[in-house]
């Protein structure tokens, strides 16, 4: 009698048991399919998200953002436009190396820039066309660019655009290059200044050889005219861009401060005129 209950006891147990591995099986399964699931809808999710970057990405340098890293085109429509604007500026005024404006014009403006600098940008495409206009088309005024290093993250970066614009002046388009340049200017501290930026900056610049232009930028004497141009702004106190000396051509410079917005021609009108009386 007790024998068959054991037998029973035993059985029963040994059903449990099975009962159990089967509720684990099952409770296993579910939850692998679960998971499974989950991570079917995060790979659909990574998907998505995938897309949408690459859309976002596409946009970005379609639309020149992400700092302008992208150079504008030559030939394009929006490289037309800033060679017209620019050639409308400066064709049929004399160039040499680093100076715009007739050699021997009685007043000399020394504009000390960095050419990733925003506020030299305002002041070039704001106050500088009528300047030009005014007084250095007509032979009264001739100005200097000179290079001043204050917005450009990278020494080494500034050292080559800078040695860049003064190399297209070896073939007396140093404007041309400078003016582009400044139409065309990335956003600052995004790295936007590469070869192939300068490149698209050279080969915007009408009947600049480009062969020459490449092999003068390795001219040791433009890269000791940045450092010289470094120096004298030193020695001025200069510490910020735009910044300025003028004075009668061949005499002492003196400091030119400008007061309000860069965009406004006034501070050195008032100063070229008051030369030309002395």
């Amino acid at each position: 009698m007790s024998s068959g209950i054991e037998d029973d006891e035993g059985e029963l147990t040994r059903k449990q048991r099975r009962e159990q591995a089967r509720a684990q099986r099952k409770a296993l399964e579910e939850s692998e399919a679960a998971s499974a699931k989950r991570r079917a809808r995060l790979t659909q999710l990574g998907i998505v998200a995938a897309i949408v970057l690459a859309i976002v990405v596409v946009i970005l340098i379609a639309t020149g953002g992400g700092g302008g890293g992208k150079p504008v085109q030559a030939g394009t429509k929006a490289s037309n436009e800033t060679v017209t604007t620019v050639n409308a500026l400066i064709d049929g005024i004399p160039q040499s190396t680093n100076t715009l404006g007739n050699p021997n014009a009685p007043v000399t403006l020394q504009y000390f820039g960095d050419l990733e600098c925003p506020i030299c940008k305002e002041f070039t495409l704001g106050a500088l066309p009528s300047i030009i206009q005014k007084w250095v088309r007509t032979g009264k005024l001739k100005i200097e660019y000179r290079s001043l290093e204050t917005a450009t993250r990278e020494p080494e970066v500034f050292k080559t655009q800078q040695i860049a614009a003064l190399a297209a002046g070896k073939q007396n388009k140093m404007w041309n290059f400078v003016e582009t340049f400044y139409h065309e200017q990335g956003e600052e501290d995004s790295g936007y200044v590469t070869e192939s930026y300068l490149q698209g900056i050279a080969k915007q610049v009408p009947g600049l050889n480009l062969t020459q232009w490449t092999s003068d930028r390795n001219d040791g004497e433009l890269a000791k005219q940045v450092t010289s141009d470094e120096e004298a702004a030193k020695t001025n106190g200069f510490n910020g861009t735009p910044s300025f000396l003028i004075g009668r051509s061949g005499g002492a410079m003196s400091k030119l401060e400008f007061s309000g917005a860069p965009s406004n021609p006034t501070f050195v009108n008032t100063a070229v005129e008051k030369l030309l009386k002395s």
